[in-house]
């Protein structure tokens, strides 16, 4: 029996030669998938994924990871992305699921949802750090994908973007600690109104900083977090005053139930918003 000859993808091949090395093997639909926000200590952590057409029409100007564009390239990317993929999903875990479950177990969880929710069911799967089990479909954990494979490089901009729109919304609803510039991660100016005011509902607790402020530092992450009136479900194309549910919890009030995780679907997409410029990208600051 002939064993089939390796398939042998260069380093300079540019962002799209691992796809088109899988699919001349047969994988016509790659799937890729990447998330924004574990670094963050306030906001949902997203994950999205996303498959895009072969040919020339998969081929996106600017297309890159997510951290190296400026956000009016993200917003162009991520319109072309929506436009011209055969399949995107986006996954939101709030805060609250974060705290519950664990950052990494609730990372694997949303990349696993998302790729689950593709219209377009993958043949490969490609993933940004981590592989994801449970798929029925053979992948490879793609050691810093989003510069490596085009389809995950287009995860992580839908990642991004939906979560730096729900950043500013939340901006709105939770004045004073700058979640539309900063968008959660953890800055000099962050800090300081954690320090000042306290956190607030929209915190992860179970870090380390945020706890320390919290004063509640000995106790487990559910008990750490203010009351809620129902669990959050935050969905991607909700309609306006989805995330308007009142002021801010007082501390001293018990925790409610534990989050939902919210999944959006390609044919959902949400409608643009102003998104301010990053201060703090994932994995470096400019």
């Amino acid at each position: 029996m002939l064993t089939p000859p390796r398939t042998v993808v260069r380093r300079d091949g540019g962002l799209y030669a691992l796809e088109r090395a899988l699919q001349r093997r047969g994988f016509r639909h790659v799937a890729g998938a990447d998330e924004a926000g574990r670094g963050a200590c306030a906001g949902p952590l997203v994950a999205a994924a996303a498959v895009l057409p072969e040919g020339r029409r998969g081929e996106i100007d600017e297309l890159a990871d997510s951290k190296l564009l400026t956000p009016a390239a993200r917003e162009r990317v991520y319109e072309e992305v929506v436009s011209r993929a055969l399949a995107y999903a986006v996954v939101i875990i709030p805060a609250e699921e974060v705290d519950a479950r664990g950052l990494h177990v609730c990372n694997l969880a949303a990349m696993r949802r998302a790729l689950a929710s593709l219209t377009t069911r993958p043949e490969y799967v490609l993933t940004d750090g981590f592989g994801v089990d449970g798929l029925d479909v053979p992948g490879l954990a793609v050691w810093k994908g989003d510069r490596v494979a085009a389809c995950v490089a287009a995860a992580s901009v839908l990642a991004k973007v939906t979560r730096d729109r729900i950043m500013v919304e939340l901006d709105e609803r939770h004045p004073g600690y700058g979640f539309a510039e900063h968008k959660g991660y953890i800055t000099p100016e962050h800090s300081a109104a954690l320090r000042e005011r306290g956190p607030c509902r929209e915190h992860r607790f179970s870090y380390v900083n945020v706890a320390t402020v919290s004063g509640r530092d000995g106790r487990p992450p559910r008990s750490r977090r203010p009351a809620a009136g129902s669990p959050d479900e935050v969905l991607f194309g909700a309609p306006d005053g989805a995330f308007d549910d009142g002021p801010d919890e007082p501390m001293e009030r018990s925790d409610a139930a534990g989050g939902t995780v919210g999944v959006a679907l390609g044919e959902q997409p949400r409608p643009p918003a102003s998104v301010g410029e990053d201060v703090v990208m994932e994995g470096g600051v400019r």
